[in-house]
């Protein structure tokens, strides 16, 4: 499968913002908007004008997709079916993204970026309901309990991760026993209960066109 090799922190600096793609490391003075915050290449300091519409709009859905880890076709495919569904389709369309087991686990603090989840549910670590899923696209629904293996329990990369847990912002549509190394997926959140810092609306006007 098809997958972005180059460094990471390039996509943060073309957004000019932080898509927290390395953990902890975007948290610290080490995070590339903090010591270069202009578009990577010879000439990306160099860069100015007034961006089109288009390109605001197309900024807004690379920032939106890059943060999840998704292809230009995965991403097209979730815009087609939040479109099929009722209701706002920008708003279903960041549910969906939201509902990805690899976005559930580490939203509930068990890795500390989307990448390092879906490495860990690929690998079999993560059960939903008692049973093992390792499919990160898997959509949660409410009342989904996400626990670890017992064998996975004492993995270093999530007790480390575990260890920063209280300082990450949790979401109130998930709820998480540290304890019992469980996670809950209450319910379907609204718009403003998603820390996503994105304007749905020109994605939407983007691909309506």
């Amino acid at each position: 499968m098809a997958r972005y090799r180059d460094a990471k922190c390039k996509l943060c600096r073309r957004e000019g913002d932080k898509l927290f793609l390395k953990g902890d490391r975007c948290y610290t003075k080490k995070c590339a908007i903090e010591q270069r915050a202009f578009p990577p290449g010879q000439h990306g300091h160099l860069r100015k004008g007034k961006p089109s519409k288009y390109n605001i709009q197309l900024r807004e859905k690379q920032k939106l997709r890059r943060m999840y880890g998704l292809l230009e076709l995965q991403f097209r495919n979730y815009f087609e079916k939040a479109e099929r569904q009722t209701g706002i389709t920008g708003t279903n369309l960041l549910c969906l993204l939201e509902r990805r087991l690899d976005n559930v686990v580490y939203r509930l603090g068990f890795s500390s970026s989307r990448s390092t989840s879906r490495q860990l549910i690929r690998h079999n670590h993560f059960l939903v309901n008692g049973k093992r899923v390792n499919i990160p696209s898997y959509l949660v629904k409410p009342g989904d309990r996400v626990t670890l293996a017992e064998k996975s329990k004492n993995l270093f990369v999530v007790q480390e991760s575990l260890k920063n847990f209280d300082a990450r912002q949790m979401v109130s549509y998930l709820e998480m026993d540290v304890n019992k190394l469980e996670g809950r997926f209450l319910d379907i959140p609204s718009r403003e209960a998603m820390p996503i810092p994105v304007n749905e609306y020109l994605i939407v006007e983007l691909y309506s066109k």
